[in-house]
């Protein structure tokens, strides 16, 4: 499945309008700020039925824009907050399953985009729960996606503020699970890839919820980079997902690891257990970090003007 995250029309400068004109929509310009304003957004967040992925780990998004609540005896841990209208979902799919928001101890976030925490400050004051988020990505938060290097004050949502910084290789612990914070910027300056090791009827499995590596439209990586250190921050973030072991493939998009398909086939079944798919990351990273290189040389060397 091809992997792609791409942009409104109205929040990317004049010069790109004509290439992005046959790309599906990213999102949408918030007017007012966090409203969904295109039917692609939407369709990246229909409601779909919460399921169990492995142990205690289950899906809690929508259908495209991804929630992952992990469930201990002591409280729980969710992961994204999908965008401002993700946030009723997300607790009628925790519900559905017979936890309760009230019992989520601690928010995660990949990364400081609207479709990915609009949602947090509501669900933090739904639960009470701390954020946790990389130094990175904390300011964008705060300021509710203000600034961001890419957009600008154009795709924003509800400011949250995060109660506890995670740096890389730091460990966030409740209930005897642990996740491990891996710094995989490029994408936004603090994008955080999450990783754990679960137990799986007496196998451990490694689980890995991928940031994003996507190079969106409009990013500079060499000449004005978006942000300084952008070039280095991906090809850092290629070296530091391939030495990350990986049974389950999860990410920040359903569309990054097959969610629908995938999910159709654990329901009727089958045996193993599909998001066990170590093949499906290594091919997801080739084929992304091929994407970035060919960026880079592009922008780098760009061919004569036609």
């Amino acid at each position: 499945m091809e992997t792609k995250e791409t942009l409104p029309s109205s929040a990317v400068p004049s010069r790109l309008a004509a290439a992005l004109a046959g790309l599906l929509l990213f999102g949408a310009l918030a007017a007012p700020a966090c409203a969904q304003a295109d039917a692609a957004s939407r369709s990246r967040n229909q409601p779909v039925e919460p399921f169990r992925i492995l142990a205690n780990l289950y899906y809690v998004g929508a259908s495209d824009i991804t929630s992952f609540l992990i469930t201990t005896p002591q409280g729980h841990i969710l992961l994204d907050g999908g965008f401002a209208e993700t946030a009723p979902l997300i607790r009628r799919g925790i519900e559905k399953l017979g936890f309760r928001l009230q019992d989520v101890k601690i928010l995660l976030n990949s990364h400081a985009h609207f479709d990915h925490a609009g949602g947090l400050a509501e669900l933090q004051r739904l639960s009470g729960a701390q954020l946790m988020a990389s130094a990175g990505d904390a300011p964008l938060l705060a300021r509710g996606g203000k600034g961001d290097p890419l957009f600008g004050d154009q795709l924003t949502f509800p400011p949250v503020e995060v109660s506890r910084l995670v740096h890389d290789g730091e460990s966030v612990s409740l209930g005897g699970v642990s996740l491990v914070a891996h710094v995989t910027a490029g994408h936004t300056p603090g994008c955080t890839t999450w990783s754990l090791r679960l137990d799986d009827g007496g196998r451990s499995r490694d689980v890995v919820f991928v940031c994003s590596t996507t190079v969106l439209p409009g990013m500079r990586l060499a000449e004005r980079p978006t942000y300084p250190t952008i070039a280095a921050d991906y090809a850092r973030t290629f070296h530091t997902l391939r030495a990350l072991p990986c049974d389950v493939f999860l990410a920040s998009h359903g569309s990054f690891f097959d969610l629908e398909p995938k999910a159709r086939r654990l329901a009727a079944g089958e045996r193993p257990n599909p998001f066990i798919d170590p093949a499906g990351y290594r091919a997801y990273l080739d084929r992304m970090e091929k994407t970035f290189r060919d960026e880079l040389a592009r922008q780098t060397h760009p061919g004569p003007a036609p």
